[in-house]
C-alpha cells in the first residue's frame, strides 16, 4: 500500500510541473490563476501521500522514487504535450531511471 501511494504522490508531482508548464503558456488573467491553483493543489497532495509514505518506507528510497517518478514523467509530458525533442539519448536515460525506480522498488526492504 505504501508503494501505491508513494506512487500516486510521483504523478502528482507529475502534475504540478505539468500545471507550472501550462500556466507559462496561458494567457494573462483567469486561465494563468487557475493552472497555479492546479500547482498548488497537486504540490500539496503529493508533498502529504509522500509523507504519508515516508512512515513506512525508507526516506531516502522513498524520496528517490517520488523524484524518478517526477522526473520521468516531467519528461514525458514535455515530449507529448510541450512538444520537447526527443532523441535517442533522452530515451535511454529515461529507460534507465525506470529501470533504477522498478530496481529500488526489488531491493527495499518493505
Amino acid at each position: 500500500m505504501n508503494w501505491l501511494i508513494l506512487i500516486i504522490a510521483g504523478l502528482f508531482e507529475v502534475g504540478f510541473t505539468f500545471s507550472l508548464g501550462k500556466a507559462k503558456e496561458a494567457a494573462p488573467g483567469t486561465e494563468t490563476f487557475l493552472w497555479y491553483g492546479s500547482f498548488i493543489l497537486s504540490l500539496t497532495i503529493s508533498m502529504f501521500l509522500l509523507v504519508k509514505a515516508t512512515q513506512m518506507l525508507p526516506m531516502g528510497t522513498a524520496y528517490a522514487v517520488w523524484t524518478g517518478i517526477g522526473a520521468v514523467g516531467t519528461v514525458l509530458m514535455g515530449i507529448f504535450f510541450f512538444k520537447e525533442p526527443v532523441d535517442v539519448w533522452r530515451i535511454f536515460f529515461i529507460s534507465t531511471l525506470i529501470l533504477s525506480i522498478i530496481g529500488l522498488k526489488f531491493v527495499s526492504p518493505h
